[in-house]
């Protein structure tokens, strides 16, 4: 490809709506172009990009016994009906009628539909086990979508469906797919981890997100030399340090103290000469179906996603201060469990481990001390509410944790029968039973492993690519197009290049140099050939490495084997 006949535009300056370096380096690439809040256009060298990751994709799934097909974008509101999530999965479902008026969606994901095409087609447990997959388009109404392909609206996804007879048919096929998302991202070049996480609106017994470390990652990771790994709002840890001891001596009843305007743990504790591990903190929370309260050690924050699944709820958020002080009777920052009725309390169990301990009182600037858990108000549930912290004890090994920073860009379901009973998606057993399916989901995002590998791999000039997943290996660069020796030179370097059946792209642009290394070391071709003047002189090339900066020079008859060599080195 010539860079003068390829549709290549590339920008000075950042987008003004982009945060996140994969955001503006894409743009400013020439790989992506923003058509509506949180929907982009691939342009072709992003796309190569993304047909380069689909092509690994489809390699590994195939391996792993998947076989693809194609769904509908638009799916019809009655299979989302029958499974229950019409009305449960929120405002993220982009909803739409046809001209009949009849209720239909833009897919955020499949499973509806993948339970329909079986359950019509599929009936003896000869016919099991099962996977199918596709690569495919998905519309996730975000209320603010941002991020670039990080957090789009439509976005490319691989998402796979396996159906089985047996829980040990389900665990062989989540394994299975399990290894193969290793190898995919272990081909594109990438370091990641896996790790243990919460199901979420998909739902199921257990999942794991395959997570692409990075410095910039929005989601937080948690892991062990051991093993153990997890995704923050997943994880456990140990039992965290015991609060110190309590100072001076212990009040036989909770006693009143005045707090005038101190709402804050921290306030409180230095104002009453406390430890913020003495506090219990209370918070007023709201779900599809009522107000609840959830108590955390005053030292810890209280993890939503935990407490969420302690409730069984779909939606939850904190209280507005309004409803927080219809519930309680006091102001945002003076709620405790003392007294507290007609609301479901859920306490973590480092709050009732306390011997002793300071809470708000429910009435306006005053705090309760000397409340003691189990004696002056019973919880109606006690579950694992905390946030695990960096330090904590490893809950398989007892080790400190640490805490890092990842990428979402896989993420894996056992199903169980979430969908196969409501939807009658059954089979006949040995024994002539009918019996729903077992169903696992395995989804990865396109879009979103392209934009990671960015975050991973860039430097102040640019991208620096994967040779795997670079729109083209090679990069052949003229510097004096002007001149008919350099430009005989480069064009023997490219035909060369091309005959041996590597990808490059030659910058013949009628252009200054520094503006072709520039555009070179924004898009980030791992393997770059530079053709000028002194060089031609001498009957050489410089041949350079995008990643580390190494350059040599070589005759200009060498110059295709040793880039062959890089190339199949991984453009190292």
């Amino acid at each position: 490809m010539r860079f003068s006949q390829a549709f290549i535009f590339t920008l000075r300056e950042n987008p003004q709506d982009a945060e996140v370096v994969s955001h503006k380096l894409m743009a400013r690439a020439g790989m992506i172009d923003k058509l509506a809040a949180g929907i982009y256009t691939y342009l072709p060298l992003g796309w190569r990009t993304v047909d380069k990751l689909c092509r690994i994709v489809r390699e590994e799934m195939d391996r792993a016994g998947a076989v693809e097909l194609a769904m509908p974008c638009i799916q019809p509101a009655e299979l989302w009906q029958e499974s229950g999530r019409w009305y449960a999965y929120g405002k993220e479902l982009l909803r739409l009628k046809d001209r009949h008026e009849r209720d239909f969606c833009f897919g955020p994901t499949h499973e509806e539909v993948i339970t329909d095409v079986v359950r019509r087609r599929v009936n003896s447990y000869r016919q099991l086990p099962l996977n199918l997959y596709q690569i495919q388009t998905k519309f996730r109404d975000e209320i603010r979508p941002r991020f670039g392909l990080m957090r789009g609206r439509e976005f490319l996804m691989k998402d796979a469906y396996s159906f089985h007879s047996s829980a040990e048919s389900l665990d062989e096929a989540y394994r299975a797919m399990e290894e193969a998302y290793c190898r995919i991202f272990a081909r594109c070049g990438l370091s990641f981890t896996a790790v243990e996480a919460d199901t979420g609106n998909i739902g199921g017994s257990e999942s794991h997100e395959f997570m692409v470390l990075a410095e910039t990652g929005e989601d937080a990771v948690v892991a062990c030399t051991c093993g153990y790994g997890a995704n923050r709002e997943k994880a456990t840890s140990g039992p965290p340090p015991a609060a110190p001891p309590w100072p001076g001596a212990l009040p036989p009843r909770p006693e009143l103290a005045h707090t005038p305007g101190l709402t804050s743990v921290a306030e409180v504790a230095a104002f009453l000469g406390l430890h913020p591990a003495h506090f219990i903190k209370t918070m007023v929370v709201e779900t599809e179906r009522e107000f609840a309260v959830a108590l955390v050690r005053g030292d810890d924050e209280l993890n939503e996603v935990k407490l969420k699944n302690a409730l069984g709820a779909i939606h939850l958020q904190l209280a507005s201060a309004e409803k927080v002080q219809r519930v309680t009777n006091a102001a945002v920052g003076f709620a405790g469990p003392v007294g507290l009725g007609g609301v479901r309390i859920v306490a973590d169990p480092g709050v009732m481990s306390l011997s002793v301990a300071a809470t708000g009182a429910n009435r306006d600037d005053y705090h309760l001390v000397g409340v003691v858990p189990g004696r002056d108000f019973t919880p109606h549930l006690v579950a694992d509410l905390r946030l695990v912290q960096a330090q904590d004890p490893c809950p398989r090994c007892g080790k400190p944790l640490e805490l890092k920073r990842g990428i979402e860009v896989g993420h894996i379901f056992k199903l169980g029968t979430k969908y196969s009973e409501p939807m009658g998606c059954t089979y006949l057993d040995d024994k002539g039973q009918q019996q729903p399916m077992i169903m696992g989901c395995y989804g990865l995002g396109i879009g979103r492993t392209v934009a990671a590998a960015v975050e991973q791999n860039h430097d102040e000039a640019g991208i620096c690519w994967p040779l795997p997943l670079a729109p083209f290996a090679v990069e052949v660069l003229n510097v004096n197009p002007d001149l008919p020796g350099v430009a005989a030179a480069a064009e023997r370097v490219y035909q060369e290049l091309r005959s041996a059946g590597v990808e490059v792209l030659y910058d013949d642009r009628d252009e200054r140099g520094g503006v072709k290394f520039k555009d070179a070391d924004l898009i980030g071709f791992p393997v770059r050939v530079v053709v000028g003047k002194k060089g031609v002189e001498r009957g050489q090339v410089e041949i350079s490495l995008r990643r580390d900066g190494t350059r040599r020079e070589v005759s200009l008859a060498e110059a295709c084997g040793v880039v062959q060599e890089l190339v199949a080195q991984g453009g190292a």
